[in-house]
């Protein structure tokens, strides 16, 4: 059974039901996602971005409440991932974000997965006890500054950055980042040093 992503469709049904804050996500928002997107497991819909481009300077915290941008983690390749607590494939694919860190993570990578819940870290501490969440850092985007400057347009999204804090690829929609399959692309991103990587050579898919 494939996972679909979190549109906007979806999103507006929760903004309702917390308020006129939570709709604030949805005002920024292109449209949704497309239908087809990736199922879990597949990574052969990750887009490259030919010219990469520089990641916004936009302003997030960590789960100690310190002010970062994404320009502290250059040096490392990072998989960005904008998730959120309410989202049923966001929280599918958590585990795998986790497992991804435990495996890669360090001074060449590392994995952060931006929560977009506006309780912040009062919501997501607990959901990664919960969860058992253990090599994942907490970084906090409850007002979207992040989202916005990417144009992301559901959850989850994620947006791969290499050592220069260029976007070099994006994936709409869950995927299993633990399976061989994405390993190996990010792997690959790993041993480039700054140019971007095609779709070709990057994602092995069965004809």
């Amino acid at each position: 059974m494939s996972v679909k992503p979190v549109t906007l469709s979806i999103v507006l049904a929760a903004a309702v039901a917390v308020g006129v804050a939570a709709a604030r996500f949805i005002e920024f928002a292109p449209p949704p996602v497309a239908p087809g997107a990736p199922a879990v497991g597949a990574v052969a819909h990750f887009t490259p971005i030919d010219p990469p481009r520089p990641a916004p300077d936009a302003a997030f915290e960590d789960g100690d409440g310190r002010r970062l941008t994404l320009a502290d983690f250059r040096g490392r390749v990072v998989l960005l991932n904008f998730w959120a607590t309410w989202c049923g494939p966001c929280v599918v694919e958590m585990p795998s974000l986790d497992r991804l860190q435990a495996r890669l993570g360090g001074a060449d990578f590392t994995v952060v997965a931006l929560s977009q819940d506006r309780g912040g870290a009062e919501v997501v501490a607990p959901f990664y006890r919960r969860l058992g969440l253990a090599g994942l850092g907490v970084y906090l985007d409850p007002l979207n500054r992040v989202a916005r400057a990417f144009a992301v347009q559901g959850l989850p999204t994620t947006i791969i950055l290499d050592r220069q804090g260029r976007a070099v690829g994006a994936l709409e929609g869950p995927a299993e980042w633990d399976s061989p399959e994405a390993m190996a692309l990010v792997e690959r991103f790993m041993g480039e040093k700054s140019s971007v990587i095609s779709i070709q050579s990057s994602v092995r898919t069965d004809d």
